[in-house]
């Protein structure tokens, strides 16, 4: 019997959907079918490729009032901020935007007698392993431009968030898309490393933890697949003397609670300069206190459940710690009815009088809680944002551009913000650096990294 895979919903703890897992024989199958479709899939012109895709987000377009109590149910995000779909238009259709320049020959014409080109050609087999909490965004961020760019794709996604990968092979089903190109494929930890294994997969996308990402590239180890790792987080903020206090705290407010913490990006420290320091705290605080904690179907909601109760555990063991340290918290828990020990609903926390020393300011928190700390100057600030295994976002919050790009030089993450935190700009780089992973996605750059180069070098006169 094949195992199955059960989606616990954070809502109230019921089995929301469950799945067979694909046995030997299914996963032969879906790879085979792959294979089948790779070569006529990448000969067919980009325009037809781009044209699928944008069809499929039509079609997603479509499925959306569906799709926003669906993730609530799935991993917890309350319906009120209406799914993911502004996201997955913007990304796609900027990736539809660019394709024909990214993946065009480059001509080398300084060469008489000769005629010498350069080709992006596809991988070939794309095994997309995608996370939960951004379920859709996620996982276009490779699937649009891998198939923009020839490849076929087989994507596996998290058990909290089966449903995903249905309606993304439902979209591009009612696209038309030809069979074996894309499909959504249900498999265990322990299926989804013996296929990596195995050397039939050409590419391999992950998001998730950074133990995950070691398995990953444990997995794949002696195939020669290429990887995209998009792995853990800790990403600072850092509040300058200039900065327009105001706005820096409703941004980094909700850059820090939004989705119950769960995001890649998502600020889970704050240094802020001592000038600064104390008008920032009361204003953050007061903030925060005005969060909603509840059911996700409620559009009163503003906080839902975190997607599992292991992982609101592991935020509740963090503050703790920090505060058995000395920690300073902020938020009476208490005034947020539906916080209770041994549920995934967990109140938003502010802490202050914290330190490097503490977990909560060095290991990715993934949740609702927050650590800020004072600091003298841009020296010291960047000293404790560089202090981290991670290195995916830094922002800056300053009047100063000069100054902000002067620090951002020597912040070590794969992007720097000024003024916005916890966005993804799909004309630019999506990358990290340290343990946050390896690769890159979005920009012109995502599609290189989802093909490969490939000469031409004729002599046309002898």
């Amino acid at each position: 019997m094949s195992d199955v895979i059960k989606l616990i919903s954070p809502v109230d703890g019921s089995v929301y959907a469950e799945r067979p897992a694909l046995d030997e024989a299914g996963v032969e199958r879906a790879v085979s079918a792959a294979r089948n479709a790779e070569a006529f899939w990448a000969a067919t012109p980009i325009g037809e490729r781009v044209a699928y895709c944008e069809k499929a987000l039509e079609a997603l377009k479509a499925m959306n009032d569906e799709v926003v109590p669906e993730l609530a149910w799935q991993m917890g995000r309350p319906v009120r901020f209406g799914g993911e779909l502004g996201g997955t238009i913007e990304r796609t259709e900027y990736c539809a935007s660019i394709a024909e320049d990214a993946l065009a020959d480059i001509e080398r014409t300084d060469k008489p007698g000769f005629k010498r080109y350069l080709k992006r050609v596809p991988l070939g087999i794309v095994m997309v392993i995608a996370p939960w909490n951004y379920p859709f965004m996620t996982a276009i961020n490779t699937i649009m431009p891998a198939l923009m760019a020839g490849n076929v794709i087989l994507l596996k996604h998290a058990a909290q968030t089966l449903l995903v990968g249905e309606r993304l092979a439902k979209a591009f089903e009612m696209a038309g898309l030809p069979k074996g190109v894309f499909q959504n494929i249900v498999l265990t930890h322990a299926g989804t490393e013996k296929l990596l294994g195995t050397g039939l997969i050409d590419h391999v996308n992950f998001t998730g933890s950074v133990a995950g990402g070691r398995a990953i590239e444990k997995a794949v180890a002696g195939t020669f697949a290429t990887l995209g790792l998009e792995l853990g987080g800790k990403d600072p903020a850092y509040v300058r003397a200039d900065a327009d206090l105001d706005y820096a705290i409703g941004n980094l407010v909700d850059g820090a609670f939004y989705n119950a913490g769960q995001c890649c990006c998502g600020i889970e420290r704050v240094y802020v300069h001592e000038s600064q320091f104390d008008r920032f705290v009361d204003g953050f605080v007061d903030l925060t206190k005005q969060y909603q904690l509840g059911n996700p179907l409620d559009e009163t909601t503003t906080l839902g459940p975190m997607a599992q109760t292991r992982f609101a555990a592991w935020v509740r063991e963090q503050t703790g710690e920090a505060l058995r340290k000395g920690a300073k918290a902020h938020i009476d828990v208490t005034a947020f009815s539906e916080n209770k020990d041994g549920t995934p609903y967990l109140a938003p926390q502010v802490l202050t009088d914290v330190n490097h020393q503490m977990s909560v300011m060095r290991e990715e928190s993934f949740g609702p809680v927050v650590g800020i700390m004072k600091v003298k100057d841009d020296e010291e600030a960047l000293q404790f944002m560089n202090d981290s295994p991670y290195g995916l976002t830094a922002s800056i919050w300053s009047e100063d551009v000069e100054a902000a790009a002067e620090i951002g030089d020597r912040i070590e993450t794969g992007t720097v913000f000024m003024n916005r935190c916890d966005y993804l700009d799909p004309a630019l780089v999506w990358t990290g650096v340290k343990d946050t992973g390896k690769g890159a996605a979005l920009s012109e750059i995502g599609f290189h990294n989802l093909t490969r180069p490939k000469s031409f070098h004729f002599r046309v006169e002898h």
